[in-house]
């Protein structure tokens, strides 16, 4: 579906896992996607050509959201990528979603993995955001990713939740500050999805697979379609009115 002036969206991390999904889904409603890899270039751009077979438009862009020196130049690539490719000064919808699993127990976490975890998942998207804002439209949206393991706990997950539980505030003041400019600004928190992150233990595990079905609602655990899903709801046009807010989707684990 291609039409004269697109949704835009920019998805950090989509190479693979929730943001590739995240991305299929939307370009499936007829966004065009500017997609974020860290190391392979060559996955990122079959997901393109799977977001091109939808019938929309995309490029790949490398970033290395641990590294804030380089957002700088990472910001001017996009606005030529705009120029050059829909011949716009602006795009719709941010999605910070890249990330990296780390599990570790509280007492043995090491200062260098929670530096990593801060830099990845808190600083990372903190300035990025605030590099990207010119570029953003006014009346567009942003969706920071948390996760489930803020309102639940497992052990060894501390540094990990403490990171997305700082996203979270993030979230509320970056919707009360952009507000005056029509940007809504959203939380989505996965519960346990079967992905490759950490290490693939809920997909390949069959024994971890079933307890965790056990403890949820639903009586599974999630598929990246379920979350791809729930972020083209969160980003489709009628849903303009919801901000500050954060969208747990788990199928209802640890109720």
């Amino acid at each position: 579906m291609t039409t004269s002036n697109p949704r835009i969206a920019l998805i950090t991390g989509a190479s693979r896992g929730l943001g590739r999904n995240e991305a299929l889904k939307l370009a499936q409603q007829g966004v065009h996607l500017i997609i974020t890899y860290k190391d392979n270039e060559q996955q990122a751009h079959e997901v393109v050509q799977e977001i091109e077979a939808l019938g929309s438009r995309a490029v790949a862009l490398r970033l290395d959201v641990a590294d804030s020196k380089t957002f700088d130049a990472f910001v001017a690539k996009v606005q030529s990528t705009l120029k050059a490719t829909w011949q716009r000064d602006q795009f719709d919808y941010l999605v910070n979603n890249a990330g990296i699993g780390l599990t570790a127990p509280f007492a043995e976490t090491s200062e260098e993995q929670f530096d990593l975890l801060v830099s990845i998942h808190l600083k990372g998207p903190f300035f990025l955001t605030q590099k990207l804002l010119p570029l953003i439209k006014d009346g567009g949206r942003i969706i920071n990713t948390s996760t489930g393991l803020t309102r639940f706990t497992f052990p060894g997950y501390a540094a990990y939740a403490v990171m997305k539980g700082g996203v979270e505030v993030m979230t509320r003041y970056m919707a009360k500050e952009l507000g005056a400019r029509g940007v809504t600004v959203n939380t989505i928190a996965p519960g346990a999805i079967e992905t490759d992150f950490g290490g693939g233990m809920v997909r390949d595990n069959s024994q971890v697979n079933a307890h965790l079905s056990g403890l949820t609602a639903m009586g599974r655990v999630g598929l990246p379609d379920d979350v791809g899903g729930a972020l083209a709801a969160m980003l489709s046009e009628g849903n303009h009115w919801v901000t500050a807010q954060r969208i747990e989707v788990s199928g209802g684990m640890m109720l």
